[in-house]
């Protein structure tokens, strides 16, 4: 049969082009205020192709910065994102194969104490956080910016219902041949749960990478500064003037760890998102 080519077709996609022009158009005025000099960015109208100061911008944000150069706020970016969102993977993962696949008292009464937690977020807890970490002398710590946030309750709630849909002659034939419950976790569904560990190390990656109050409120030293809160404080004070090359730089900066992890683990996050079939 041959599928039929009309109008509908031809206006679906040109919406789609003009959708993804309209949402790439920023970052594309980004880049070229990060190539260009600062009067030629405050001198209207600002140019729409990239400049000669593409290396020189993007030397001085990496290597200078404003309080600590961008290249060491990546790095803490990286190391937190990577660590909140493996920390949180390997917890729920944990939790669930223990809610699912372990029998002991007050099993569902801990599920829906872990559940409930949903309901509380960073900014309700933050306060009794911060005296715990600060107790423990973690803070301007990576531990002290990843330990407090890798507890996930979303997570642990998707793997459960996974683990849920895995049929159980597969754990009893597992224990047939003398699978030990770590061995079934992690030979059978450890590999099962592949797709669904990439669409939520994308999530958690991001959701690692874009956090700015709590690394805010437990690091004092500049060298712990992680991106986000390093573009803010770029951003100038009273009647000082930005640098809005170099601030464009940095941003554009940020935005390519996160790109590069969607990009990596597409097709893996796509089915992971869409896939039904277990």
């Amino acid at each position: 049969m041959v599928e039929k080519r009309g109008l509908g077709i031809w206006l679906s996609h040109a919406i789609m082009i003009l959708g993804v022009l309209i949402v790439f158009f920023p970052i594309w005025l980004a880049f070229v205020a990060s190539t260009v000099t600062q009067p030629e960015i405050v001198s209207p109208p600002m140019p729409l192709l990239p400049g000669d100061q593409f290396f020189i911008n993007y030397k001085k944000a990496l290597l200078a910065g404003v309080n600590v150069p961008v290249g060491t706020m990546l790095t803490n970016s990286l190391v937190m994102a990577i660590g909140i969102a493996v920390g949180k993977i390997i917890i729920s993962l944990l939790s669930a194969f223990a809610i699912v696949y372990f029998r002991f008292p007050g099993k569902k009464i801990f599920f829906w104490l872990i559940f409930i937690t949903l309901m509380l977020p960073v900014e309700v807890r933050i306060v009794p956080t911060y005296e715990i970490i600060a107790g423990f002398g973690m803070l301007n710590s990576y531990g002290g910016l990843i330990f407090p946030l890798i507890a996930s309750a979303t997570a642990t709630f998707l793997f459960r219902q996974f683990f849920m849909t895995v049929p159980d002659e597969l754990a009893e034939a597992a224990r047939v041949d003398g699978a030990k419950p770590l061995r079934f976790f992690w030979d059978i569904l450890i590999p099962m749960s592949r797709t669904n560990i990439a669409a939520l190390f994308v999530i958690l990656f991001i959701y690692g990478w874009n956090q700015y109050l709590w690394p805010l409120l437990i690091t004092t030293d500049p060298e712990m500064n992680t991106i986000v809160m390093g573009i803010k404080q770029m951003f100038p004070s009273g009647d000082d003037v930005a640098d809005w090359p170099v601030i464009m730089a940095t941003s554009i900066l940020a935005m390519i760890p996160p790109v590069i992890v969607v990009i990596s683990m597409q097709k893996l996050f796509i089915r992971g998102l869409v896939d039904s079939e277990k």
